[in-house]
């Protein structure tokens, strides 16, 4: 027959076990939920600074098309790799989404300096 107190002991490791599995599963469903919510954001974010720089720039040379196209491959790669990327893989695609937004504000920004009337 087990001892009892050998039988508590697996009970606590395997309770162990399942805690630090569901735990990894909730960071990375946060990872994801992460990235999908910095997309859905960029993506508007895009949209309305496709207007404000066709509006100043014209539609010739916008690098909004260019951003909304690495938006669509990142949103491509979530779908077919997503329910099997590690959680730094879904850090890196959020980050590269981050960097991404940043450069397109960057240049929101100097065309508002450009439209701001000269003193």
């Amino acid at each position: 027959m087990i001892p009892t107190a050998t039988l508590f002991a697996v009970v606590i490791v395997c309770a162990a076990c399942w805690w630090q599995l569901r735990r990894r599963g909730s960071r990375r469903q946060q990872a994801l939920s992460a990235v999908l919510d910095a997309a859905d954001a960029f993506e508007d974010r895009l949209r309305v600074a496709r207007a404000e720089i066709e509006a100043v720039a014209g539609s010739d040379h916008n690098p909004v098309r260019e951003a909304m196209q690495e938006m669509l491959r990142q949103r491509l790669w979530l779908q077919q790799h997503g329910h099997a990327a590690t959680t730094g893989q879904l850090d890196q695609v959020r980050d590269s989404i981050d960097t991404a937004r940043a450069r397109i504000e960057q240049q929101l920004d100097r065309i508002e300096q450009a439209r701001a009337p000269l003193s």
